[in-house]
């Protein structure tokens, strides 16, 4: 079995295969985070509710489906940089740095509180690799240039929903997502 923690024996034209690994690891994060994304976003859809359930419940499907094609393509440039993209729940639990998403079933405002900051670190994680790798290879650039603006689109469709009308986010300040799901709540409830 090949390992995917080495430099590739081949990569695309025009990038060292030291490049190219180097890409390819970094890669390799931002397809377990778009694979987990898709996961929590379908688990908050089976899990929502309160009044604003159907209106939540339908504005997630076609994310999971996008962030599904996200972690497609984010495979299949792992796979033409001369990589194995690892695509397995086991790799991705093993090589994750973040825990596991932890809000059950609960009010539809607690879920988007908490799914804010799950869109915080998917989109602050791709922006760490794009500057990592935007510089050498104009192509994965692109391709995370991309996603970046639909996550941020998808984050503003949850902000949308925590942000009071002189703007303040109901999840400023919180450091953890059921920290931010509380605080979501009670602020739709004042």
């Amino acid at each position: 079995m090949t390992s995917s923690r080495t430099e590739p024996k081949y990569t695309v034209p025009g990038l060292s295969t030291q490049d190219g690994g180097k890409i390819i690891e970094q890669l390799r994060v931002r397809l377990h985070a778009l694979n987990d994304l898709s996961l929590t976003l379908k688990h908050i859809h089976w899990n929502v509710v309160g009044p604003h359930f159907i209106a939540i419940h339908e504005m997630l499907d076609p994310q999971v489906e996008q962030v599904r094609g996200m972690a497609d393509d984010t495979a299949e440039r792992v796979s033409a940089l001369g990589g194995v993209p690892a695509g397995t729940p086991g790799a991705l639990v093993a090589e994750r740095t973040w825990d596991d998403y932890d809000v059950g079933r609960a009010d539809a405002i607690a879920h988007l509180g908490a799914l804010d900051l799950v869109y915080t670190g998917i989109i602050e994680g791709h922006r760490a690799t794009l500057a990592e790798v935007g510089e050498v290879d104009p192509v994965t650039e692109d391709l995370l240039i991309e996603q970046l603006r639909a996550l941020e689109q998808f984050q503003w469709f949850v902000r949308a929903h925590l942000e009071s009308s002189g703007g303040a986010l109901s999840t400023a300040g919180a450091h953890t997502e059921n920290q931010a799901a509380r605080s979501a709540q009670q602020s739709s409830t004042q």
